[in-house]
């Protein structure tokens, strides 16, 4: 495999700008940084990252093995919440179990989903995520806090997994449903009026309040907070490549500088911690209470 990616590589390296990204399964970090090695790809999928429960001890740890396996290769570490294999992050963060593995997803679909709380805790880890050092992936929907759709019926269902199963894997359909666009009915926007037939798959009638058009809208919502924190991230020479440094922090609670100008908490608690004084805040994942941070939030501060 090996002598093949150095093959790709080479036809890349003919082409300025172009970038091999891989999407490598592999249980143990010694074997995924030969794929980065010179002449290989240029970076690969951090999956480690993206099956992470939300838990802060077990973040740091993924957190601090993903730089330090980057680093001698000198490619950028990356970051990644969803993609199109894997239940979406909104319904994984609001289950008793937050961690996800492949081989047991139907484990997983047994959980009753918390959305509120899923929702909060999404918008917290893309705080976090878009803090970290490196490059950082959005699934389409993410950005929106679309959730798992768990209820499609058996007869629309398409992926292959539920067929080779027999039904006993719920596959990977509840994340591909199509994107809502706009409108108060299904299928919004997606298909244009008068389509002949409906979406492969059936969006759930609550995603009204979810579509680009309704939270473009909103200050409030999960696609304007992702727009913030862009915004600030190019912005901030602080944000890009530069230097990490953690801080002390209370259990449970993540804090880290980037540079000397940026601070990200992440409270993982379940009660509000303190923020520094002295620190202007640039954006946070949910309100404020007064002073502090509640549990299942994330703030990006300015300091000096």
């Amino acid at each position: 495999m090996h002598d093949i990616y150095r093959s790709w590589r080479a036809v890349a390296d003919e082409y300025p700008g172009r970038v091999l990204i891989g999407e490598i399964w592999l249980p143990d970090a010694a074997r995924l940084a030969r794929y980065v090695t010179p002449g290989e790809l240029h970076t690969v999928f951090n999956f480690p990252y993206l099956s992470c429960p939300w838990d802060a001890v077990a973040l740091r740890q993924v957190i601090d093995q993903t730089l330090a396996l980057n680093a001698p290769a000198g490619v950028p570490a990356t970051w990644v919440l969803s993609n199109h294999d894997v239940d979406r992050i909104v319904s994984r963060y609001g289950r008793a179990d937050t961690a996800f593995s492949l081989q047991r997803r139907r484990y997983f679909h047994n959980f009753p989903v918390d959305l509120q709380l899923g929702t909060r805790r999404a918008r917290a880890a893309a705080l976090l995520t878009m803090a970290l050092p490196g490059s950082v992936y959005i699934y389409q929907g993410e950005e929106l806090g679309l959730w798992e759709v768990q209820d499609i019926p058996d007869e629309l269902r398409q992926d292959p997994i539920w067929q080779r199963t027999g039904g006993a894997d719920p596959g990977r359909d509840g994340c591909r449903v199509p994107l809502p666009w706009a409108g108060t009915e299904p299928p919004f926007g997606f298909s244009p009026p008068g389509a002949a037939s409906d979406p492969w798959l059936p969006q759930p009638k609550e995603w009204r309040d979810l579509t680009v058009e309704a939270e473009a809208a909103s200050d409030g919502s999960m696609l304007r907070l992702y727009r913030d924190a862009l915004a600030i991230r190019r912005s901030r020479t602080a944000l890009d490549d530069g230097p990490m440094t953690w801080l002390p922090s209370a259990a449970d609670v993540l804090a880290f500088d980037r540079g000397t100008s940026v601070r990200c908490i992440a409270n993982m608690t379940r009660e509000p911690v303190g923020l520094p004084a002295a620190a202007a805040l640039l954006l946070a994942s949910g309100p404020l209470d007064g002073g502090l941070l509640p549990p299942d939030t994330t703030a990006w501060l300015q300091v000096d």
